[in-house]
C-alpha cells in the first residue's frame, strides 16, 4: 500500500493533467477512501489560474472579457455554497456509495488494478449521463439542477455555478457501481469526472476535429447551454459524447447560441438562484387540480402541465434571435470594487475554514458558514440594487467585526487585524448612514 500522507500532495504537473482527465491509474490508485485526496478542492489555483488564462485570451481576440464580472461573482457564489455542507459531513454520493458497498456488493474488484480504473471511468460517466438526462427531464430534480443554467454568460466561471440540492438525487445514478466497484476507486473518477466538466464552459475554444466524435468539448457543451429550441435537452455528457450519440440526444452546435434558462430569473441574490425552481414547483404543485396531475408536477418534465407530452411542447419554448442581452447589474463601478474587495475577504476566510476544519468546533464552523452565507447573499443584495442591501451590508460589517473581536475570525497574518477592524469599522459607518437616509427617505418601503 501506498503511503497515505505521500498522497494528499498533488503536483503541478498532476494538477494540470487532473483537469483534462489523463491521469495514470497507477498515479490515482488507492486502498482505501481515506486515502484519497480531495482532487476539487486541490483544484482551486488551476481553476483561477485557467480562468485568468481564457481572460487574457478573450481580450486578445475579442477586446473584452467573456463574460460580467456580476454574474462570474454568482457563479462563484454558487459554488461556494454548494460546498459548505462539506464542512459538516461527507458527501451523501460517498456515504450512500460506502453503505451498498459494505452491505450490498457482489464481488470486490481489485482497487490497484488498470481493469477496475477503466471501468470505473466508463461506469461513472454512463452514470452522470443518466443523472445529468434525468435532471433536466424530471422537474425535482431540474430544481437543483436549474442553477448551474441560471448564467445568462458562458466561461469557465460559470462551471462553478453548482447547486446546493443537486447531490441529494445523483447519488442514486452510480449506486449501482458500489456492487463491484471499491470506494476509493469511485472517489477518484467521481471527482475527475466533475473537473473535466470545466474546461468545456468556455467559447474561447472552438472546434476540436475528430476529438469532436468521442470526447465531450466546449462545442458540444455550448449547445447544452443554450435556450435556443434546438439545444433544449441535448449533449447530456460528462467526458464522453459517445452516450449520446447512443441514446440519441447529440446535437451538433450551428446557430449562435444564447445561454441561460429558457425564462430568465435577472438576479443575482444566491438563494433565489438556489432555490427560485422549488418555489414555482411549491406553487403549481397546490395549484394544480388532482392527485396524478400534482404527482406529474414533481416527476414529469418542468415544461409539463395536464394535457401536454411529458417533458412539454416545444412549441411553447421562448423564441430567441440571438440578439438578446443578458441581465447585468446597474450598480456604480465604485461598488462593483467594493463587491470585489469584500467577495476576496470572504474568500480567504472560506480557504482558512477548509483548511482548520478538523481544528475547529462545530460551534465555530456554524459561525463561520453562516457569516459566509450572509456576505454572499449581502453580495446578492448589492450587485440587485435591492432596497433593504444598505441595512443588511451594515448588519454584515458588524458582525465581521464582532466575530473578529472575539477571535472567531482572525486573518492567518496577525498583524492585519486591526487594519481590517479599523476598515470594517468605517464600512459600518458609511452603510449605516446609507441606511438612515434610505429610511428617511422611504420609510417602512
Amino acid at each position: 500500500m501506498k503511503n497515505p500522507e505521500a498522497q494528499q500532495d498533488v503536483s503541478v504537473s498532476q494538477g494540470i493533467r487532473m483537469m483534462f482527465y489523463v491521469m495514470k491509474p497507477s498515479e490515482t490508485a488507492f486502498q482505501t477512501l481515506d486515502e484519497v485526496p480531495d482532487y476539487v478542492r486541490k483544484a482551486t489555483p488551476f481553476f483561477i489560474s485557467l480562468m485568468l488564462l481564457e481572460l487574457v485570451v478573450s481580450w486578445i481576440r475579442k477586446g473584452k472579457p467573456p463574460g460580467g464580472l456580476d454574474d462570474a461573482l454568482t457563479s462563484l457564489s454558487a459554488g461556494i455554497m454548494s460546498r459548505l455542507p462539506r464542512l459538516f459531513y461527507r458527501s451523501i454520493e460517498l456515504t450512500s456509495y460506502v453503505y451498498i458497498w459494505e452491505n450490498y456488493r457482489l464481488i470486490s474488484l481489485p482497487w490497484d488494478s488498470p481493469w477496475t480504473w477503466y471501468i470505473t471511468f466508463l461506469g461513472v460517466d454512463f452514470g452522470y449521463y443518466w443523472f445529468h438526462r434525468m435532471a433536466h427531464e424530471v422537474n425535482i430534480m431540474w430544481a437543483g439542477h436549474q442553477t448551474h443554467h441560471s448564467s445568462e454568460g458562458y466561461n469557465l466561471s460559470t462551471a462553478l455555478r453548482q447547486s446546493v440540492l443537486q447531490i441529494y438525487t445523483s447519488w442514486i445514478f452510480y449506486s449501482p457501481l458500489a456492487l463491484f466497484i471499491p470506494p476509493s476507486v469511485y472517489a477518484v473518477h467521481l471527482q475527475f469526472n466533475l473537473l473535466y466538466q470545466f474546461w468545456i464552459h468556455t467559447k474561447v475554444i472552438d472546434n476540436l476535429g475528430p476529438l469532436e466524435l468521442i470526447l465531450n468539448t466546449p462545442s458540444h457543451h455550448r449547445v447544452h447551454h443554450g435556450r435556443n429550441r434546438y439545444c433544449i435537452d441535448k449533449n447530456f455528457a460528462g467526458t464522453l459524447i459517445i452516450w449520446d450519440r447512443i441514446f440519441g440526444t447529440f446535437e451538433a452546435e450551428n446557430e449562435k447560441v444564447v445561454y441561460g434558462l429558457t425564462h430568465p430569473i435577472n438576479t443575482f441574490e444566491p438563494f433565489k438562484v438556489q432555490f427560485h425552481h422549488l418555489v414555482n414547483i411549491w406553487t403549481t404543485f397546490w395549484a394544480t387540480p388532482g392527485f396524478f396531475n400534482k404527482f406529474s408536477v414533481i416527476f414529469k418534465g418542468p415544461g409539463w402541465s395536464p394535457g401536454k407530452p411529458r417533458l412539454g411542447l416545444i412549441e411553447e419554448i421562448p423564441e430567441v434571435e440571438g440578439k438578446e442581452v443578458p441581465f447585468s447589474s446597474s450598480a456604480s463601478q465604485l461598488l462593483k470594487i467594493y463587491v470585489v474587495v469584500q467577495f476576496a475577504l470572504m474568500l480567504a476566510f472560506y480557504e482558512e475554514t477548509f483548511a482548520d476544519t478538523a481544528v475547529l468546533s462545530q460551534v465555530i464552523l456554524l459561525l463561520r458558514v453562516c457569516f459566509i452565507i450572509l456576505t454572499l447573499t449581502s453580495i446578492g443584495f448589492l450587485l440587485d440594487q435591492r432596497p433593504k442591501a444598505a441595512v443588511l451590508e451594515a448588519f454584515r460589517c458588524l458582525v465581521f467585526l464582532m466575530l473578529c473581536r472575539s477571535g472567531h475570525l482572525k486573518p492567518r497574518i496577525s498583524s492585519f487585524s486591526f487594519a481590517f477592524e479599523i476598515f470594517f469599522s468605517i464600512c459600518i459607518a458609511f452603510w449605516g448612514v446609507r441606511s438612515v437616509k434610505q429610511l428617511v427617505s422611504e420609510p417602512w418601503r
